[in-house]
Formats: structure tokens, C-alpha cells, sequence
């Protein structure tokens, strides 16, 4: 809720041709206690003064010369774009009420003035345009929340891809059909993802079978696997060992969504060992 304060530090401009209604509402809304008021008596200004200021509540006559108040309120429609018109009417004409509500306006009061409802209709307005303001403030606040958030976390991702291309020869993720969705390395070459391979063929290319095997079964069965070694026999006669971790990945649902972990060649660390 608003407290008195807010209410009292609004914004106000007062539009009138005639001076003694622009001093009988300025005094009027004085001595309520209202601090920012703004007036004129000329509606050709009012536009260039709320787009430099963005009043909470501009008081507006709609008989004027020059430009009436319905020609402001289509004018102040261009700056708030879409936005909340903080437009209140005044008005001796009981058929324009209805017209300047349909235009925009949100509210009006009667001529002559009515001291209590100016003020009370005055005061109710400014509640609702401020609270309407603070809740677009809250939404911008939030929006700008998710942005940076979602940044954090691209940056984040980003780190983490890093960490792992420096850690490991390849890493891979695959969908839950086991089609490859982001990879860095020969990952279909090292891991054998591509199922149109024959097991024949994995044997032609010098790959342990009961090793493969091993491995296949534990992805078909969606099981996590930590520093798993394979090898093949390479056609110079040397053995290329692999290892390979990986892990299954679930969706907020807890659906299954595939695959992904990393591999090393540790070739050279076996022979050494």
C-alpha cells in the first residue's frame, strides 16, 4: 500500500484557459497538501511538459480555444504509447463525461467544483496511478532479473563447456533417441555412436567387442559410468585405450533426455603404467 507521503509528493499539472480555475485548483490542492503542481493555461504545452516531467495526474479542462482537451488526450496517447493516461477531466458538459472517458480520460469532476469531491476523486486517481506505476516497476524489475540471470547462466554453461574441452579429448550430449545434440572431438568415431555399424565392421576396426559391449549396455540401460576403459587394436598393431565417463540426463519431469560425458585417449598412461 501507498502511505500519505507518496500520495502528497506526486506529480500534478493543472490545464485550464481560464485563470481563476487554475488558482482556485492549484490553492485548493495547496492546502491539501499536494507539493509538485504544475500549471498552464496553455493545452499546446501540455505534451512537450509531460513528456519532459511524466506527471502522476494532469487535470485537464475540456473547453479550451486553441486545442481542446479531447485533442490533448489524443496527443498524451502517443507519449504514454499503450501506457496508463493519467488524465482527470474537467467539465461543466454532463454529454462530454461519458465521451471523455471513451477518449482515455480515466475519471472527471463536475463544474462548478465541489471541493470534497475533487479531492477525494483527485486522491483515489493518484493511488491507482502510482500503484500502477510501482507494479511496472516491479515487472521491469523482474524482467531485468530474468535477463541477468539467464546471462549468469549462458556464462556459466559457457565455463563449464570450456572446463570440460580442457579436461578431456572429446564430450558429447545425445538426445533420447541417442542422436548426437552438441559434441566436441571424433566422439561417433571414439564412442561408436553411429548405430548403422555393424558389429562385424567394429571388429574389422580392431575394437574389443566384450569391451564395447559392456559399454553399449550400460548406456541402453541408462546407467552412469565413471573412467570406463576400452581399447581397439589399430592397424600398425598398437592399442589405442580410451576412457570414458558418462552420465544419463532427466528432464524437471524426471523423463529420461539422453546422454552426456567426456572421453580421454590414455594410450600412453597405460603403456606407462
Amino acid at each position: 500500500m501507498l502511505d500519505a507521503n507518496e500520495i502528497l509528493n506526486a506529480t500534478i499539472l493543472i490545464v485550464d484557459d481560464q485563470e481563476a480555475n487554475v488558482l482556485l485548483l492549484e490553492q485548493m490542492l495547496r492546502n491539501a497538501g499536494y507539493r509538485h503542481i504544475t500549471t498552464t493555461q496553455d493545452p499546446r504545452v501540455v505534451c512537450s511538459l509531460h513528456q519532459e516531467q511524466r506527471f502522476d495526474l494532469i487535470l485537464l479542462d475540456l473547453q479550451m480555444p486553441e486545442m481542446d482537451g479531447f485533442e490533448v488526450i489524443d496527443a498524451l496517447k502517443a507519449i504514454e504509447d499503450g501506457g496508463y493516461l493519467p488524465v482527470l477531466v474537467i467539465t461543466a458538459q454532463p454529454a462530454h463525461k461519458l465521451r471523455a472517458l471513451k477518449a482515455g480520460a480515466k475519471d472527471f469532476v463536475s463544474k462548478p467544483f465541489d471541493f470534497v469531491e475533487v479531492q477525494t476523486r483527485i486522491h483515489n486517481m493518484l493511488e491507482v496511478r502510482l500503484l500502477y506505476r510501482r507494479l511496472g516497476d516491479h515487472n521491469r524489475l523482474l524482467e531485468q532479473t530474468v535477463l541477468e540471470r539467464t546471462a549468469e547462466l549462458r556464462r556459466s554453461e559457457a565455463r563449464f563447456q570450456r572446463f570440460t574441452e580442457l579436461s578431456s579429448d572429446w564430450y558429447w550430449e545425445q538426445d533420447p533417441a541417442g542422436a548426437l545434440t552438441q559434441f566436441s572431438g571424433p566422439v561417433e568415431e571414439m564412442l561408436g555412436i553411429n548405430n548403422s555399424v555393424t558389429a562385424e565392421e567394429m571388429a574389422a576396426a580392431g575394437w574389443n567387442l566384450a569391451e564395447r559391449a559392456t559399454l553399449e549396455a550400460k548406456i541402453a540401460n541408462r546407467q552412469p559410468f565413471l573412467d570406463f576403459i576400452y581399447s581397439r587394436t589399430l592397424p600398425d598393431g598398437r592399442v589405442q585405450t580410451l576412457q570414458v565417463s558418462g552420465e544419463p540426463m532427466f528432464d524437471a519431469a524426471s523423463a529420461f533426455a539422453g546422454y552426456r560425458g567426456i572421453g580421454l585417449d590414455v594410450s600412453e598412461r597405460m603403456l606407462r603404467a
